[in-house]
């Protein structure tokens, strides 16, 4: 099996360093572009099977992605971004920076001692529960020689990185840092163990970061 994971195209909320997580904000003009250039870049690959957030800005990323193609998106909560409880809607960059987000930027510079506020989720239960979106798909013997589209979010497909390196320190958790709006990572499946063949690969020329570590 061959996984294609995909971070969703841009939002208006990633251009303005919103804090963007369990909230559904639509991708924006420039994100849809994003998403048809990297459909663009992946036009070659014979996808059987796509999953995605349920959240709209992944799922259109998946719609842009599989256009033209008969193949029903599957929608995981497992796979939606961490929730970030009242620190969503928060600007943690640029001139409007919110003056109380350094405790929120901690999340990226000090993620252990990162503390989530009001129903938020902590970087541990993200990683176990793509982990166990994860296996649940490597151990799907239906998929077995099939391509996978996987469309997904920076701190969830992070997330599933993690796991599929085995990296479980909290503290390490961004040691890639942030996966670009729109990036793709490959994952080999051979027995239902996976690994990475390709990681962040960009399909578009001007490769943007909309969520720096640390901004």
């Amino acid at each position: 099996m061959l996984v294609y994971i995909v971070r969703h195209g841009e939002t208006d909320w990633n251009k303005e360093h919103k804090v963007q997580g369990a909230v559904d904000i639509p991708l924006n003009e420039y994100g849809i572009h994003l998403a048809e250039e990297t459909a663009d870049g992946l036009k070659d690959i014979r996808f059987d099977a796509a999953y995605s957030s349920p959240l709209s800005r992944a799922k259109k990323t998946a719609e842009v992605i599989l256009e033209g193609r008969n193949i029903k998106i599957k929608e995981d909560k497992r796979i939606q971004e961490i929730c970030f409880g009242s620190y969503e809607g928060m600007c943690i960059g640029g001139e409007k920076m919110d003056p109380k987000s350094g405790e929120f930027n901690k999340f990226f510079v000090d993620t252990q001692n990162y503390v989530p506020l009001d129903g938020g989720e902590t970087v541990s239960q993200l990683m176990k529960r793509t982990g166990e979106f994860l296996r649940e798909l490597c151990e799907n013997k239906e998929l077995y020689q099939k391509n996978v589209l996987v469309t997904t979010h920076g701190a969830a497909m992070t997330a599933l990185l993690n796991n599929i390196k085995e990296n479980f320190d909290v503290a390490a958790f961004w040691k890639n840092g942030v996966p670009a709006n729109c990036a793709v990572t490959i994952v080999d499946v051979k027995k239902g163990k996976p690994e990475i063949i390709k990681e962040n690969v960009i399909y578009y020329k001007e490769q943007v970061r909309t969520w720096k570590v640390g901004k």
